[in-house]
């Protein structure tokens, strides 16, 4: 859906303006996302497989949940707002633990630079991996998968080419904070 965003100057700060999310990524332009890890109390993280459609990263295995906050939208309404469009969750504002926020710029073409700020969330989840109802469109696969062997794919970069290239950096702090949690 090429729906519109609000544009972030390069500190991460509202410049006022909006666009296209497809002219966002055709420009590189800096705009905020929203990215929702939900774990479960005995140590395991939900990950995604993106969908085969998807313009970035198809079939890579991700972020639980993740999406664009729509211009205006608020950065908590947009994380409760993908979580139930992408996995069929209800969840409130209080289920959310945030962890700030993380910058990627990743360039996929001459013509498409993903600049996004995503907005990092933790959710513990509390109902069974087969309750969730992935996004036809936007999801391939919904798994739950131990924090160890979490660590081990992504920390380490072991297996490089199945997940997302968010960057060590990343994928630690996330490893981090759900251990702590669990």
């Amino acid at each position: 859906m090429d729906e519109h965003v609000d544009i972030l100057d390069e500190h991460g700060k509202p410049t006022g303006e909006s666009c296209l999310k497809s002219e966002a990524h055709r420009k590189g332009l800096l705009h905020p996302t929203v990215h929702i890890w939900l774990y479960t109390s005995d140590g395991r993280v939900l990950i995604q497989q993106r969908g085969k459609d998807k313009s970035t990263h198809p079939l890579l295995w991700d972020v639980s949940v993740a999406g664009h906050v729509s211009a205006g939208e608020e950065i908590v309404a947009a994380a409760i707002r993908e979580v139930a469009e992408e996995v069929g969750l209800t969840i409130s504002e209080s289920d959310l633990e945030p962890l700030g926020t993380f910058k990627a710029i990743h360039k996929i073409s001459e013509d498409f630079i993903d600049a996004e700020l995503h907005h990092i969330f933790l959710c513990q989840l509390s109902v069974p991996l087969n309750q969730l109802i992935k996004q036809e469109s936007e999801v391939e696969d919904l798994t739950l998968v131990p924090l160890f062997k979490f660590a081990e794919e992504t920390w380490g970069l072991a297996s490089v080419g199945k997940y997302v290239p968010h960057g060590p950096t990343y994928y630690k702090t996330i490893i981090k904070e759900i251990k702590s949690r669990t």
